[in-house]
């Protein structure tokens, strides 16, 4: 009889240390996992910065009046120190990455002390416009050698996590860590043009501001019809399998947030909890080599949109990157493209699948405009366009300017010396520019040297 009381106290001894050792086990990897997502997000927003900074840099040297060159250089200076702050963020402290670091103050201290003179009375001599010629050829240099540490990342499913680890150790040799290796190229990249006697003294306009989420309607849902929408939109036929629950208190719209792992893939989906309308969709699988062209792909996400009820939407922008094509959609209300509104939508190109869906810009503006015409045609408002910009086509666009007011503008899509393209939006009653980006009609393609 005490034998088997005693087998059975040693059973549940066992079962709870096992139990514990799970437990402690999971809590490791649930930290690690939250780690390594904080060093991909700010790793990514750095590379996405020092992209838009390029863009930013290009854009000045397009610029034709001097109102708009002063907020276009608080811009520069305010994505600098954003950049800094990413590269703050990332396992990097043991590595010595202080040109870089160099390089962003030097930009940020230039593009500074230029915005916050009076242009008008003092405007950019040839000298400076030389240095932003500069800045903008060394922050391309930069954003390509991200660009390959990005590819190298997501190609090759690398772990941040194990930077930090190996940069941790006693052995200073760190070659065979291809983040690490990478970083190091970027480093040697950047101190070609750090100095300080160097620097001395096209991302699309989307709302700015957060609203209340005027376009989210209907009747209130629970969270089995949430999985529903989900599963549909993850393209799964049941909803098993799928987890998660509502939002907590705080969040800028109730909604529920759902999960899935399946095969190697994983999905995840933020549904309103009125009108069940989904906000976001991501989802993260190996990928094969490209079969579908970026017109096929354009087609597959408008079917998206179109399933989720988004009609009267106008591609905008659509770019590739590695095997996957990248398309923006805004609602046109009068032959007038309302950019607030703006969605974003990702599909797989090895077989059309939608990965990515972000729809929280539309759903947070929507409402039917009352739209005034405008007091300039659309001669006037190209007369008014720096001389060396080539004019290809113009649409009416309603954007959110500076004071984040809707503001009506011509946007402009023009060329300068025939391999840049710069989308401009001028006020359609005033002729201001309003905003101006740098485009490219298809993302780089970095392959890996073989």
């Amino acid at each position: 009889m005490y034998k088997w009381v005693i087998i059975g106290v040693l059973a549940l001894a066992l079962t709870g240390t096992a139990f514990w050792g799970y437990n402690e086990r999971q809590e490791k990897n649930d930290i690690k996992m939250q780690a390594e997502n904080n060093y991909q997000r700010s790793f990514h927003e750095l590379t996405y910065r020092i992209d838009t900074l390029h863009d930013k840099i290009g854009s000045t040297l397009a610029m034709n009046s001097r109102d708009s060159l002063s907020p276009q250089l608080a811009e520069i200076w305010r994505l600098s120190s954003e950049a800094h702050t990413d590269v703050g963020q990332l396992p990097l402290a043991l590595l010595p990455f202080e040109k870089t670091e160099k390089f962003l103050t030097n930009i940020g201290d230039f593009t500074y002390k230029t915005a916050v003179r009076d242009l008008d009375k003092e405007p950019l001599s040839e000298e400076e416009m030389q240095r932003l010629e500069k800045l903008h050829d060394n922050a391309g240099q930069i954003k390509d050698e991200l660009r390959n540490v990005q590819n190298t990342v997501l190609g090759d499913n690398l772990h941040w996590t194990d930077v930090e680890l190996a940069l941790s150790d006693d052995d200073p040799d760190h070659s065979d860590n291809t983040i690490i290796s990478s970083f190091q190229t970027v480093e040697d990249t950047s101190g070609g043009f750090s100095e300080e006697k160097d620097f001395n003294s096209g991302a699309l306009p989307a709302s700015n501001e957060e609203h209340k989420f005027e376009g989210v309607t209907g009747e209130r849902i629970n969270q089995k019809q949430a999985k529903t929408v989900a599963a549909k939109a993850f393209d799964l036929k049941t909803i098993s399998g799928i987890e998660g629950g509502k939002s907590g208190k705080g969040s800028d719209v109730p909604l529920y947030s759902l999960s899935y792992q399946k095969d190697g893939e994983s999905g995840y989906a933020d549904i309103s909890q009125k009108g069940g309308h989904v906000l976001t969709l991501m989802i993260q699988r190996d990928r094969e080599e490209p079969k579908l062209g970026l017109h096929d792909a354009q087609q597959k996400a408008q079917d998206f949109l179109e399933e989720q009820k988004l009609t009267e939407m106008e591609m905008v922008q659509s770019s590739q990157y590695d095997s996957v094509g990248i398309f923006f959609f805004v609602p046109v209300q009068n032959d007038v493209r309302i950019y607030a509104d703006i969605v974003q939508v990702k599909v797989a190109l090895d077989n059309g699948d939608i990965l990515g869906y972000n729809a929280r810009d539309y759903f947070m503006n929507h409402h039917e405009r009352d739209l005034q015409k405008p007091k300039l045609t659309e001669d006037q408002a190209t007369e008014k366009l720096n001389q060396n910009v080539k004019v290809q086509e113009t649409h009416l666009a309603l954007i959110e300017n500076d004071t984040h007011e809707e503001t009506l503008v011509y946007e402009i899509m023009g060329t300068r010396n025939d391999d840049e393209t710069y989308r401009i939006y001028m006020n359609a009653d005033t002729g201001r520019e309003e905003e101006i980006e740098k485009q490219t009609t298809t993302e780089a393609r970095f392959l890996q040297s073989t």
